[in-house]
């Protein structure tokens, strides 16, 4: 089979599962929007998950198949599995006796730390609940840990499907313990569904397909073991620098606690629908592309890497017309999923303006789960850590001042420059380094997308200014009305218009799109 096609298909999986996952994401929003509303035990659960984060991100958690996946292939590539296992067990046990450690000593320190990272949130009630639910889902990072260790060697052996049951898996556990539980303690039923939802989808599921992969524990406890030493080094870049979805999720709370009471959970709710483009496009495709970029780097088969890297980034620019689309339907799209129970209108009429300003950075979160895995592949983690660290000091100013200027919708805006900046510093100095000389070609595709989706926008705003604006987009009927004459009509445009500016790329993402769905219409 040829690496395109193995790419594709593993992209195929990803993508499928990225859709699910985006699909029970949604229903635990909409669960949460509904029990909670845009209020401030909202915004207790949202800063809840700050110090876990950071504590995730210290311990590289969110780059295991990143920094692992290319030792555990050399072993495989040269026909030492069985030592491989013996470098994984070392790896594994060693880092969880040391998350085990971090996490005891946070759940004592969590009233500081919560000042520290929040220090914007006054009021007293806000602070206690937002406590008592990181305490809660602190010890998740261990599952997340380990499970995210033996997703990695299931990638490496080319084994995707059990690994994609993750996410679902877990965003399902919190829907269930969050309703089950909302009578009893509130949105703390939500913060023991993130406990359940990890132990189940990213451990113990994980578990079992790891050892489907052959993999059998062993008490492996050697700190001077080389191979320890240089993922090590690998992840130490990862551990101290700041990734672009980790300042995103850190600063649009850090700064929205400074904003009026349900600030930090309307900008959630409007990243988690920017998130479905990004996680259907962008992480899809990264993840799956992933390991057959390693393979690549392990044979020092630069020109494959860049016609990959090239090739997934163009696909990529797909998600600009898209995200015009978003931008147009934004009020429909928020009613549609959120206004309902404790959500109500005033939530949604702030919540649509934020998703306006993040659907300008949509391809930027998208091309960068490709971009810089690239880095990745060939083991260079230091430089993407660096840029992703001065990008997001450099982005500070840029928070306080459109936060000052704008409020709520400044620190949306923030985001998405900041994202999109960092993208094409990655994107040019990987060019630069690997003489990548068809990234021009890239350039100009972009070029061609932007102006056809700001033609497809122009047009489809003046349409429902002038034909639909008898619709009553405060029903539920009338905002799917206009998303269904909307989107039908966006569709025709794009298609049309990227056959008269020859982009190819749309109509085979179109076609792939709709031709996957007949098939599954076929075999029901």
């Amino acid at each position: 089979m040829s690496l395109s096609k193995k790419v594709g298909i593993a992209s195929i999986i990803m993508m499928l599962s990225a859709l699910f996952s985006r699909v029970a994401g949604l229903v635990r929003e909409i669960s949460i929007a509904h029990i909670g509303g845009a209020d401030a035990a909202v915004d207790a659960y949202q800063i809840a998950f700050m110090l876990p984060e950071v504590l995730n991100h210290v311990l590289a958690s969110g780059f295991l198949s990143i920094t692992f996946i290319p030792i555990f292939s050399y072993y495989l590539e040269n026909n030492r599995e069985a030592d491989g296992w013996k470098v994984f067990n070392n790896i594994h046990n060693i880092f969880s006796l040391l998350l085990i450690i971090l996490i005891l000593i946070a759940e004592v320190f969590t009233p500081q730390i919560i000042k520290i990272l929040s220090p914007g949130t006054k009021d007293p009630e806000t602070i206690k609940k937002a406590i008592t639910m990181t305490r809660i889902i602190l010890p998740a990072q261990l599952f997340f840990f380990s499970g995210g260790l033996f997703m990695a060697v299931q990638y490496a052996k080319e084994k995707f499907f059990i690994p994609a049951l993750a996410p679902v898996i877990y965003n399902l556990g919190i829907i269930c313990f969050g309703l089950l539980l909302s009578n009893i303690c509130g949105m703390e039923g939500f913060s023991w569904g993130v406990l359940a939802g990890s132990l189940i989808g990213n451990f113990i599921i994980q578990l079992y397909g790891a050892k489907k992969a052959g993999f059998k524990f062993s008490m492996q406890l050697n700190l001077k073991d080389s191979e320890l030493i240089r993922y090590f080094k690998v992840s130490m870049p990862l551990m101290v620098g700041i990734s672009m979805f980790f300042s995103t999720e850190l600063f649009f709370k850090f700064f929205g606690s400074y904003l009026d009471q349900g600030s930090i959970s309307k900008l959630n709710y409007a990243m988690r629908v920017m998130l479905i483009l990004v996680s259907l496009f962008g992480q899809a495709v990264g993840v799956a592309s992933y390991p057959y970029l390693a393979k690549l780097a392990v044979e020092k088969n630069i020109k494959k890497m860049n016609e990959l890297i090239n090739g997934t980034v163009k696909y990529l620019g797909v998600v600009i017309p898209f995200s015009v689309l978003f931008m147009i339907l934004r009020k429909e799209i928020i009613f549609v999923l959120f206004q309902r129970g404790e959500f109500k209108s005033s939530a949604t009429m702030i919540t649509s303006e934020i998703l306006l300003y993040l659907m300008i950075g949509t391809f930027a979160f998208a091309a960068q789960t490709v971009v810089v895995r690239g880095y990745y592949a060939v083991q260079n983690t230091l430089l993407p850590a660096l840029l992703g660290t001065i990008s997001a000091f450099l982005s500070l100013p840029i928070y306080y001042i459109f936060m000052k200027k704008m409020g709520v919708n400044g620190v949306a805006l923030a985001v998405s420059v900041s994202a999109i900046i960092q993208v094409l510093l990655l994107y040019l100095i990987w060019n630069k380094k690997t003489s990548n000389k068809d990234a021009l070609k890239v350039i100009y595709f972009y070029g061609k997308i932007i102006v056809v989706s700001v033609m497809i926008g122009v047009g489809l705003s003046y349409f429902k200014s002038y034909f639909l604006i008898n619709i009553d987009t405060n029903s539920f009927a009338g905002c799917v009305f206009n998303g269904i004459i909307i989107s039908a009509l966006f569709i025709t445009l794009l298609i049309c218009s990227s056959n008269l500016l020859g982009i190819k790329e749309v109509n085979e993402v179109i076609y792939k799109i709709f031709s996957k769905f007949i098939k599954k219409k076929q075999n029901e």
